[in-house]
């Protein structure tokens, strides 16, 4: 099998700094050597809840799509994602590029729409890999959030995972208070 660079969508609102740590320890033990983007905090989008927590991985991987969203959909089933009376979003894990493809896969639309719409998805993909190229743009994610007018409000959080801060000081300190991502820098 042929390995695919990988890029996924993390996000939390309910019990977020938990699900979140849980969420990436699964998918270290999936997909080894994942690197990750700063934490944001996001006010909801879509539906009425409190905040969330967003980040994105990368990762490479010889799953299929199929097989990936599989494994993701566990991982979100064993954090609670499915139970009957859940509260909030504990853990939610999106695909959001598979490579370079461009179409419906398993049922999945890549690269996912929502890296264009959200905030919370473009600007951690913009920080993670700033040079690589958007599969459908074909612009890369730093120019893409460059010229984004997304109209929400999301600001750069404190998070430790395996001991390592996610969230760089120098962000952070740059934006204390919330961003509206119609202006970004």
């Amino acid at each position: 099998m042929s390995i695919t660079h990988v890029l996924l969508g993390l996000g939390s609102n309910f019990e977020r700094v938990t699900n979140l740590l849980a969420g990436l320890d699964a998918l270290d033990r999936l997909l080894p050597g994942i690197r990750c983007s700063p934490v944001f905090e996001s006010e909801s989008v879509g539906i009425k809840s409190g905040a969330f927590y967003n980040l994105v991985v990368a990762a490479q991987t010889d799953l299929s799509i199929a097989q990936l969203d599989r494994r993701l959909k566990d991982i979100e089933a064993d954090n609670g994602r499915y139970a009957p009376q859940r509260q909030g979003l504990p853990l939610d894990i999106d695909i959001l590029v598979y490579g370079e493809s461009v179409g419906v896969f398993e049922g999945l639309l890549l690269p996912r729409e929502e890296i264009l719409r959200n905030a919370f998805v473009l600007w951690p993909l913009s920080l993670l890999e700033p040079e690589l190229k958007h599969p459908g743009e074909k612009q890369s994610f730093a120019e893409l959030w460059r010229v984004s007018r997304i109209d929400q409000r999301l600001w750069p959080v404190s998070f430790a995972w395996n001991g390592n801060e996610l969230t760089p000081l120098e962000l952070r300190q740059k934006y204390p208070a919330p961003v509206n991502a119609k202006t970004p820098d």
